[in-house]
């Protein structure tokens, strides 16, 4: 009997009337459909026969182990599937539906006036260029020293870059009879954090952090341009970090020496933290030891403006990452014999195709995800495989696959962790005996009649490895901001003002440490003033109209908080 796929096939709707009418509750069906149009002969007389033994849908084969009934969703809903015969779904998912999601908006703003400058009285309302540029050209000129790649042992000196900081504003720090308090906040030798404070006359705050002074490698040979040195281009500054992120470095200061010049009376102090260690993702060295030593505490009192994003619109949100390896074991044989063999590459792809399944199922898109304008939710997906090398003639006995997750931040690194482990858990625990595999003679448990010798695999073998600790993944875990906040709503304003144009994104990319921040009571708004194109990238330039409106897009915003402000 050929597959009966189709709706209308007059056998299947009987065979589902007489034999399956009773046991319908029990099939796993994805959502809508005709039971008639999902089932082959093949899979009835399967359900006919377990229920002539007195079984039930969920009864596992003679002689296999049933695992452990899982917190996590765990089947395949296509028709096609052995998994739709295992046990019933038991989800994740939260039972009662999702609230509305306020989006957001271009239309956010904190005053129905325009920002007014006098709330700044005497601050310029251009970025001084000449100044800008030569902070820049000795930030870029210190940039060989400050990258930054743990794993290829490449450790930055953000010290050297922290020096050239610190000489500008030395002329208007208080160590010289000027307002801003400058602090070098070193916890690892060499790898320092800089925080400088113009004080206002009340406890309410406005800050300036995550400008950080290391950068990503950058190999010469394949520039055009020497990296480490600032060359200017008509209206293109080019340099390793000019986008990432000592262009903001350069800007911030530019703006904080202005402060120190012109010394206005504002209601709030203007606090700006530029950090170490960012690009590492190493705890310990950075933001993260800012806050553990309650050197941030008094910014809670205010709109806290995680400078490091890019295209100059305010950012909403951004999504968390973790990476995972999966390898898996089988055994090695003549490819002439595939029945004797566990084929790993076969598998590999198997147990991946297994785990996005549950995967979507239990991390389904997210109401919020549309709202905060994210061009993708959740995902799970391999990017690299590797395999033990042997003869082509040989059937290969392990294969590893690697990937990453991208989490929004509507769902929590734990559950996805607890989840994922989950899965490997069930799948070398029975699952794989449900596993599709390819044609007769391809077997992920071998049947008793192979001999085997002794230490060699009967049954395939998934081992999970995860590319970092669960402190490293919350420390990338996502963020989505406070939409009704002041901070949002005059970061808003202030850019509608400045470009005529505002259009408010999310970006699926990872920030380090602002979940973490905003958990601890921080209210994390993100903007950037690079370009996301060159991020980390060759030839890696900003442009010096974007940091001049950059500048007053900053300006606008103290602006606008102040007239707020009592």
């Amino acid at each position: 009997f050929p597959p009966l796929w189709a709706p209308s096939c007059p056998l299947a709707r009987a065979l589902v009337h007489e034999s399956v009418r009773k046991m319908s509750a029990e099939l796993v069906v994805g959502g809508g459909g005709c039971l008639a149009g999902m089932l082959c002969l093949q899979g009835v007389q399967m359900l006919l026969m377990r229920r002539a033994e007195g079984g039930s849908m969920s009864a596992a084969p003679a002689g296999m182990k049933v695992p452990a009934p899982s917190p996590f969703g765990r089947h395949s809903t296509a028709p096609w599937s052995p998994l739709m015969y295992a046990s019933p779904t038991t989800h994740l998912r939260r039972e009662e539906p999702f609230e509305p999601i306020k989006g957001v908006s271009g239309d956010a703003a904190l005053t129905r006036k325009a920002a007014d400058f006098r709330m700044a009285a005497g601050m310029p309302k251009d970025l001084d260029k000449a100044a800008f540029t030569e902070l820049l050209r000795k930030l870029i000129a210190e940039a060989k020293f400050l990258q930054n790649n743990p794993r290829l042992g490449v450790v930055p000196e953000e010290k050297r870059a922290c020096r050239v900081v610190m000489q500008d504003l030395a002329p208007y720090s208080t160590a010289n009879g000027g307002p801003l308090i400058v602090e070098e906040l070193e916890y690892k030798p060499g790898r320092s954090n800089l925080k400088v404070t113009y004080p206002g006359s009340t406890d309410r705050t406005i800050a300036f952090v995550g400008s950080h002074f290391d950068v990503v490698p950058a190999d010469p040979e394949s520039w055009d341009k020497d990296p480490f040195q600032l060359t200017i281009d008509g209206d293109k500054l080019y340099g390793r970090g000019t986008t990432d992120c000592l262009g903001h470095v350069a800007l911030i200061t530019t703006l904080l020496m202005e402060l120190g010049k012109t010394r206005p009376s504002l209601r709030r102090s203007i606090v700006v933290l530029f950090i170490a260690g960012e690009e590492g993702g190493v705890a310990g060295i950075g933001v993260d030891e800012c806050v553990n030593n309650g050197k941030l505490e008094e910014v809670k009192k205010g709109p806290v403006y995680w400078v490091d994003s890019a295209d100059s619109q305010p950012c909403c949100g951004t999504s968390g990452m973790l990476s995972w390896s999966l390898k898996c074991s089988g055994r090695v044989f003549h490819s002439g014999f595939p029945q004797k063999g566990i084929n790993s590459i076969e598998l590999a792809s198997e147990c991946c195709a297994y785990m996005q399944q549950r995967f979507y199922e239990d991390f389904p898109p997210h109401p919020a995800e549309e709202a905060y304008q994210f061009s993708s939710g959740s995902n799970m997906k391999p990017t690299q495989i590797e395999c033990a090398k042997g003869s082509l003639n040989q059937i290969c006995p392990e294969c590893t696959v690697s990937g990453d997750i991208r989490l929004s931040p509507f769902y929590e690194v734990e559950d996805v962790k607890k989840a994922i482990e989950q899965y490997v858990a069930d799948l070398n625990s029975g699952d794989m005996q449900l596993l599709p595999t390819r044609g007769k003679w391809s077997k992920f448990v071998l049947g008793t009649e192979v001999m085997t010798q002794p230490g060699e695999l009967r049954q395939g073998l998934v081992e999970l490895k995860w590319q970092g600790d669960i402190e490293t993944f919350r420390l990338y875990a996502g963020v989505a901001v406070t939409l009704d906040s002041e901070g949002h709503k005059a970061l808003v304003q202030a850019c509608r003002e400045t470009y005529s144009v505002v259009k408010p994104f999310s970006v699926n990319g990872s920030l380090p440490l602002v979940k973490m921040m905003q958990k601890q009571g921080f209210d994390i708004q993100l903007c950037g003033f690079g370009l996301m194109s060159v991020y980390h990238g060759v030839n890696e330039y900003c442009t010096l109209t974007d940091m001049q409106k950059a500048y007053e897009v900053m300006l606008r915003v103290i602006c606008l908080i102040e007239s707020v402000t009592n």
